[in-house]
This record gives C-alpha cells, sequence and structure tokens, in this order.
C-alpha cells in the first residue's frame, strides 16, 4: 500500500534556525556534514553541503549542484508525493549550500536485491545482469513498489544523472525519500538509474495526472517556474519543460538512449 509522506519540520526550520555541525559524512565525494537545527525551541538533524565543499565536475557548472538540490524539491513539492526531504539554499557556517532534513533509513527495508535466474520474481522488477565475481553474474532487481514507481517519473523529469541505490531512502512507516540530486537538470539527456524495471511501460494514471499538474505549473510566470528561474538557467528550465512534455506525449516509462551510461557507477 503507498504511503503519505509524514508531517516533517517545515523549512522554515532549516532556513533560519542555527546550524551546529555535528560531524561528516566521509563516504561523499562532496562536502557533506551532518548538522542540528535550532528555531524558536524545535530541533531536528540536517545535512549541510556547503558550495565550497563541492568537488568540480566535468559536465555541470561549477558551484551549482546545492542550487540544483533544492530545485529537485520543488518539483518533488509540486507533484504531491513528498519524495525529497525538506530542503533549502541558506548561509551556513562554511557559506552558502544546501540543508536537508535528515531521514533515518529503516534498515530493515529491502528495495534492491541480486538473484540467480533470468527473471525477476513476483514483486520484483529486472534491472539486468551485474558481474558478482569474476565467474559468476546476478540478476540485479529493484522492489516493484507504487513509491519507487514514482521516483523513477521524479528522476525523469529532473534528468536524474545518479540514482544509485544509497540513494534509496525507506523511512520506518513505509514512506520513501530520494537524496543526493546535485547532478540532475542538465539540459542534456543524462537519465542514470538503478530503477529501469518499468522502462517502455505505460505510464500509470497517478502519473500522468502528475505530469499535467507540472505542465501547468511550468507555465511562465507559475510560482514553480519563477522559483526554478532562481536556481537553474533558462535553458534548463526550458528542458523541464520539455521533458514533461515527451513524457505527456509518449505515456511511457522512458528507456536507456544507449548514447549515455544508463546505469550510474559504483551502483550502490
Amino acid at each position: 500500500m503507498s504511503s503519505s509522506p509524514p508531517s516533517p519540520p517545515d523549512t522554515e526550520l532549516l532556513a533560519r534556525g542555527e546550524l551546529t555541525v555535528r560531524g561528516r559524512v566521509r563516504e561523499a565525494s562532496n562536502a557533506v556534514l551532518y548538522c542540528s537545527v535550532v528555531h524558536e525551541g524545535r530541533e531536528a538533524a540536517c545535512v549541510y553541503k556547503p558550495v565550497a565543499g563541492e568537488a568540480p565536475l566535468w559536465d555541470f557548472p561549477d558551484g551549482t549542484l546545492a542550487q540544483r538540490e533544492v530545485a529537485a524539491y520543488e518539483i518533488s513539492e509540486a507533484t504531491g508525493w513528498g519524495l525529497v526531504p525538506p530542503t533549502v539554499l541558506r548561509d551556513g557556517p562554511y557559506g552558502e549550500g544546501m540543508v536537508q532534513l535528515w531521514i533515518e533509513a529503516d534498515p530493515g527495508a529491502r528495495l534492491l536485491a541480486l538473484t540467480e535466474g533470468d527473471e525477476a520474481e513476483e514483486g520484483w522488477k529486472a534491472v539486468g545482469l551485474a558481474q558478482v565475481d569474476e565467474d559468476r553474474t546476478a540478476l540485479l532487481v529493484h522492489a516493484d513498489t507504487p513509491e519507487l514507481r514514482r521516483l523513477a517519473v521524479l528522476d525523469a523529469v529532473i534528468n536524474n544523472a545518479d540514482r544509485k541505490g544509497g540513494h534509496l531512502l525507506p523511512a520506518p512507516g513505509g514512506h520513501l525519500y530520494g537524496i543526493d540530486h546535485g547532478v540532475t537538470f542538465h539540459v542534456d539527456d543524462k537519465l542514470r538509474t538503478l530503477l529501469w524495471g518499468w522502462a517502455g511501460e505505460k505510464l500509470p494514471e497517478e502519473a500522468t495526472g502528475v505530469l499535467d499538474v507540472l505542465d501547468r505549473s511550468l507555465a511562465p510566470g507559475e510560482p514553480l517556474a519563477t522559483r526554478l528561474a532562481e536556481l537553474l538557467t533558462e535553458a534548463e528550465v526550458t528542458a523541464v519543460r520539455g521533458r514533461v512534455a515527451a513524457l505527456r506525449s509518449s505515456g511511457r516509462h522512458p528507456e536507456p538512449s544507449g548514447q549515455w551510461p544508463s546505469i550510474p557507477w559504483p551502483p550502490v
């Protein structure tokens, strides 16, 4: 059964609260700081990614990843699915950066698996063969759930170039969040994801309705379009409109283009 997002602290806490750095997420390629934020008697754990800690990328402009993370949140909110944790752009101890509510994942949730055989079992979708060791391959599968399918649609809209398994956070209670949206909204097709299980399939009615909402919300002068224009280039906002229009026209989940690696590395 699909779940509604829990009621997290509003973005005012993240935007106006006092940030205190508590530690660093060491495995991240960019500076990712674990913080607490306190405002008017309320407190929450959060992630702070300062722009100054972003590693340069060959295909994305320097110093833009934080804005892209916030833009992904804005799109997520417009869908009504609440797939991205509350995220703001603000000043912090190390300058401007993205601040996002910390989500504790349910360690018992299972969204990805490696299985024997050539076909996915009921309740799972096949992604492709994965090399397990020198002499053995296994079938990589992901769960066939409404929440993951919503995220696959969101990733197609924002052109997510890095949907890894570690970016999927199933929260206690069943709600799913996606994180790490710094490499999104490129004008070129860069969709790389582990969620290819629905590739080419007809979009569910729920998704087509959401795409209709996004199409209206992205019209020039609408609040979402105005907000995205503050975070992205004009060409990138135009590309978002184009991807929404293409999805509405095809009525199907996108398929790998063959012009760009379709699965991120490392995949988890």
